[in-house]
């Protein structure tokens, strides 16, 4: 009798303890893939619109993918990673006129709350700093999956979409009259994580 109520304690711990390590597991961090990660934006151009991406972007995505309100991001993007589709035009874009990169050449945003709306898709908030100006932003973003690589690695994707005012992180061009580039900055973040420990050491 008193053996079996200690095997049935020790089941009842067993189950206690597992459930707590299982808690204590998420949520999952996985490193930003520069290699596989943009920032796209378009803005307006005289009366069209000219786009581009930002191709290095660095940092962690802790996830939570039982419950999106425990995850938080910390993102990097170097802005001399701008690229236009023309080189001159980049380093147009570069100096001081547009996005100063000489003084300011990293954008960073630290997320501070989400909100989720379904099991892939909320909103985030979070401080986003460009040309030493730090603003609270929302992003609308989606879970795309979770999945294994042909590299053996294990894999998250992401999207989010916001817009900004270019005005709002002291750029003036936008708003001169006439301008020919405008004030509004329309983004949208396509990113691709992997777990470190699945990556493969380096040599």
């Amino acid at each position: 009798m008193k053996y079996s109520h200690l095997k049935t304690t020790a089941l009842l711990l067993g189950v206690l303890f597992s459930g707590m390590n299982a808690a204590v597991a998420a949520p999952v961090t996985y490193k930003i893939d520069a290699a596989h990660s943009f920032a796209n934006w378009s803005v307006r151009h005289v009366v069209a619109k000219a786009s581009g991406t930002f191709n290095e972007i660095t940092g962690n995505i802790s996830i939570d993918a039982d419950n999106l309100a425990n995850s938080s991001v910390d993102a990097k993007i170097n802005v001399l990673s701008v690229n236009s589709g023309l080189a001159k035009r980049d380093a147009h874009i570069k100096e001081k006129d547009y996005l100063n990169a000489g003084q300011f050449a990293e954008m960073r945003f630290v997320s501070t709350k989400i909100e989720a709306k379904s099991a892939t898709e909320g909103m985030m908030a979070g401080k986003f700093t460009m040309n030493g100006v730090t603003k609270e932003i929302v992003l609308p973003f989606k879970v795309l999956g979770f999945g294994n690589d042909p590299w053996g690695g294990e894999r998250s994707g992401f999207e989010a979409k916001t817009s900004l005012k270019a005005s709002d992180y002291g750029f003036g061009w936008g708003v001169k009259q006439n301008a020919p580039v405008g004030d509004d900055i329309e983004v949208t973040l396509l990113i691709e994580a992997v777990k470190p420990s699945a990556e493969k050491p380096k040599k």
